[in-house]
């Protein structure tokens, strides 16, 4: 597995393994298992997923060193102030089993109960998140869901720059605003629903390109994801998926069809942060 190297020195595996809408329990537990076993070795979970203790019971279980996987969480929209932030954090630990995290991340940076003061709450929030950086708990730190205008708020104060950014990318949706800004600030992108939350594997065009290459619709996906130098966070619970999205390394797409898939025509698109409802 290759990797990214972030701006704070740690490197990072260019392709993680997603668990969001993966059941605490069994389901969870399994997916992460057959991810560790096919040779994955960064897993994504978050408080909310609600399945943080099946992801770390899974990496235990895996045989595998510790220092080899790299694990991100993420800080959830009910937490709105530095000492619920430091909570929030022992707690995650806690449920994953775990003496530290690889990368944490605030989940999103306006949430609805926060609206009238974000710039306080994450400002307060990333204090506690830096403070354990410095006391071993967490070896990176960095946002999801953020636009420029939330990083530019949190860069006035923040004593580490974030590493990542984690949004939402797949062909057609293409938040252009938010990569360039995090390429010119050397913050990393990950994507996130890379597949367009499922939408990708009926598209027509992506049908026909993936056989123009002669490989799947999701490793075509991928690597649209690796060529831009994002970092794909493909979720699936079944073993030969997991195994098959894990091997989506030797495609080379043209320029051409690159930009035909960044501007791909589709129905959805990335949610505002700043006007969800949760």
């Amino acid at each position: 597995m290759e990797n990214y190297l972030l701006n704070d020195g740690n490197l990072i595996p260019k392709l993680g393994f997603g668990t969001w809408q993966s059941k605490n329990g069994e389901e969870a537990y399994q997916a992460v298992k057959t991810a560790l076993k096919v040779g994955y070795r960064h897993i994504d979970t978050a408080a909310i997923y609600g399945n943080e203790e099946s992801v770390g019971q899974a990496i235990r279980d895996s045989g595998i060193d510790r220092k080899e996987i790299f694990v991100t969480t993420k800080l959830w929209n009910n937490v709105g102030n530095y000492q619920e932030a430091r909570e929030a954090i022992d707690t995650s630990l806690e449920k994953l089993g775990l003496d530290f995290v690889d990368l944490y991340l605030i989940h999103w940076p306006n949430p609805l109960a926060f609206r009238e003061n974000w710039e306080e709450r994450n400002r307060s929030i990333w204090k506690a998140m830096e403070e354990a950086v410095a006391a071993g708990k967490i070896r990176s730190i960095g946002v999801s869901n953020f636009l420029p205008h939330h990083l530019e708020a949190l860069l006035k104060t923040a004593r580490i720059k974030p590493s990542v950014n984690q949004i939402r990318l797949s062909p057609g949706i293409y938040q252009k605003e938010v990569v360039d800004f995090c390429n010119q600030n050397d913050i990393l992108i990950e994507a996130w629903s890379p597949f367009g939350q499922g939408d990708v594997f009926n598209h027509p065009f992506l049908k026909e390109l993936a056989e123009k290459y002669q490989t799947s619709v999701a490793k075509l996906v991928l690597t649209w994801s690796l060529q831009q130098g994002f970092l794909p966070l493909p979720k699936s619970v079944t073993p030969k998926r997991i195994e098959s999205n894990f091997d989506a390394f030797g495609v080379t797409i043209s320029d051409e069809d690159m930009d035909k898939l960044t501007n791909l025509k589709v129905e959805s698109s990335a949610p505002n942060p700043d006007q969800v409802d949760f």
